[in-house]
């Protein structure tokens, strides 16, 4: 097995970040050694919500979801996010 390289001492989550980009990880870490974790007190960061929407308009959304290979929850979550954005532009 090839020695490990340090992991260097970053100064902010940026420079950590630009770091694992351009860096292949397994020069530093011995992934043969990782244990599986689990977090079984984590609680969901997003909140259920009901709305009522005309089921054309679903359909339209479910479409262009399976087009761009999304679920299409994620797509709604995204436009609604993606409105907000442009609203307090």
């Amino acid at each position: 097995m090839n020695q490990l390289k340090p992991i260097p001492h970053f100064k902010t989550e940026a420079e950590e970040r630009e770091f694992w980009q351009t860096h292949d990880s397994t020069e530093y870490v011995d992934y043969s050694t990782a244990e599986n974790v689990k977090f079984p007190n984590l609680k969901l960061t997003s909140k259920p919500i009901t709305i009522r929407l005309p089921q054309a308009l679903i359909d339209r959304v479910k479409i262009k979801a399976h087009q761009m290979d999304v679920p299409y929850q994620t797509l709604i979550k995204q436009l609604i996010f993606d409105g907000i954005a442009k609203q307090a532009s």
